[in-house]
């Protein structure tokens, strides 16, 4: 996959912990108890919304009947 850069919102909840969202991105976001566990979380989730969104794009693609022309 080819490197893509996105902006990571990050607060810190009133247990401590940093919340981390991707606004780029529907429903991507993680926490971790630190900025580093943080970043790491967010960086998979990252790459599931992306697997996501890309399998999205190729079912609409597909026809009806689930065969390829």
């Amino acid at each position: 996959m080819a490197n893509k850069e996105f902006y990571v919102v990050i607060e810190r909840d009133e247990d401590g912990l940093y919340i981390g969202e991707v606004p780029q991105l529907k429903a991507c976001y993680s926490q971790g108890e630190t900025i580093d566990e943080l970043m790491q979380n967010i960086r998979e989730v990252i790459e599931m919304c992306l697997e996501e969104i890309e399998d999205g794009y190729n079912n609409k693609k597909r026809p009806a009947n689930g065969k390829n022309s």
